[in-house]
This record gives C-alpha cells, structure tokens and sequence, in this order.
C-alpha cells in the first residue's frame, strides 16, 4: 500500500523479460511510483511493462551502470528501491520496509540509515539455492536519493554514503529459465568482463586461466557445500567455473587481436 508520509519509487532496467517481469511488477505495486527502462525489447515486454508502469521510457542500452542511474534519476520520491525483472519482493519485506522508513524518519540525523541491503533467494532448475557460490547473496537495494548511486562496470553496484543497515526478509530470484538461457548470459556477461578487464590494464595470465576456475568449483561446491543442492548445484558450480575460463579466454583474444597477432591465412 502506498505510503504518502514515506513515499517509495521502484525502479526497473529490462530487455526481453517476458517471462518473469509482469510477476517482478505485481510485487511491486504498493509503491508510489514505478519507473521502467527497457532497452526496446522485441518480446512482449513493453506491452507489459506500460500496464502497471508509472513512468515507461526505452533507451538505446550504454552499460549496466549508466542504465541503473538513469532508471533511478526518473525516480521522483525521496526513497528509491531497484528491483530487477527477474526479482518479487515478498509480502514480509515489503512491510519491513514500510514500517523501517517510519522508524528512520524518528531517528536523529547521526542515526539516520540512508540505504538498506535486501536478502535475496534464488530459485534454479526447479529448486531454491540455499548452498555454493551464490550465497550469500545481498546487495544494497533501497536508498535516499540524495546519498546513493550506482558505480562500477558489468556487476554495477549501488554505493550509498553514510549508514545502512540489512532486512530480515528477503526477496526471490527466479534468474535463468533452463541451462541453455544460463549458458547465453555466461556468453554475454563474459564478453562484457573481458571487456573490462582489458579496459582496466589486467594483463592475460594463463595461470588464471586454469588457477581461478578449478579454485572457484572447489571452493564454490566443496567448501561452500554446493553439493547439498542435488544436480542443481552441481551445475551452479561447473557453469560458474565455465563462466571464469571463457572470461579470461575472451580476454586472450582481445588482447591477441589488439596486438595484431591474428591468423590472416
């Protein structure tokens, strides 16, 4: 239920979302204002997005970062929460959050929580992940307008200035809809970290290349108990170890074709 006393916008970047953003929506109907961005889907997207849409803009794609800022600086009210296509906010959150921005406002101004993480519970081949190397899994989701704002390259983060604060509840992921749309964001996201990683000087390393996906799989299934998961889990860690090589492969060949030592036979 919207709040006039304590006003919330929710803010939304989208493309191709079909599947999982007219329930992302729903969830998200309490709030005051709700500001969509959409990178000119070619699914039913839009169409579903403009029905429960305060505000809906489509903008040509600049990067994680630029697209988050924009979507938030849409935003009207005070109090400003992201939540992804793919995302619901479950009913207990939600009034967490209500009744934590009443109790904020009573705070002295040192006391004051300026943004708040959000727990987040993903569901994956037909079962919640509750081990491995997506947990623990939170992030910095609600913040006042005035001190927070996004930063950083392919993983974007929410930076907010002076106090936060965590919510016990927490929100559900329903990320990739089988192992073949999992594979198709490992090949976007890792053409993307290659990118950056170049950008950022980091020279290629053939020990990383080898090193840092056997580490990931042994700490992300052995150490952090991924196998408690069942198959699932087993595919959770040996994608995320794919996803590590192919990265630092696709770095390999950014660097090889910008040094201008390709094969021209």
């Amino acid at each position: 239920m919207a709040n006039p006393t304590h006003p919330v916008s929710v803010y939304m970047i989208t493309f191709n979302n079909a599947r999982t953003v007219e329930k992302a929506l729903q969830s998200v109907q309490w709030a005051d204002e709700i500001v969509v961005v959409d990178s000119f889907s070619t699914d039913a997207t839009p169409e579903i997005a403009k029905r429960y849409a305060t505000t809906f803009e489509q903008r040509k794609w600049p990067g994680h970062c630029k697209q988050y800022q924009y979507a938030m600086d849409l935003c009207t009210h005070d109090w400003r929460i992201f939540v992804d296509a793919d995302e619901v906010l479950s009913p207990e959150l939600i009034e967490e959050l209500q009744k934590e921005l009443v109790r904020n406002r009573q705070r002295t101004e040192t006391e004051r929580v300026n943004g708040y993480y959000g727990h987040r519970r993903t569901w994956y081949l037909g079962r919640w992940i509750e081990h491995g190397g997506w947990l623990p899994d939170y992030e910095l989701r609600l913040c006042h307008k005035d001190k927070g704002h996004w930063a950083g390259g392919l993983h974007a983060k929410l930076e907010v200035q002076g106090r936060t604060a965590h919510f016990k509840h927490v929100y559900y992921h329903y990320t990739y809809a089988d192992i073949s749309d999992q594979l198709k964001t490992i090949d976007n996201y890792s053409s993307t970290a290659a990118s950056d990683m170049q950008t950022a000087g980091k020279p290629f390393s053939f020990l990383h290349l080898i090193g840092n996906p056997l580490c990931r799989f042994l700490r992300d299934y052995f150490l952090k108990r991924g196998f408690l998961d069942g198959f699932p889990g087993l595919v959770v860690a040996v994608n995320t170890m794919f996803y590590v090589f192919i990265k630092h492969a696709k770095l390999w060949e950014l660097q090889r074709a910008n040094s201008g030592n390709t094969d021209h036979q």
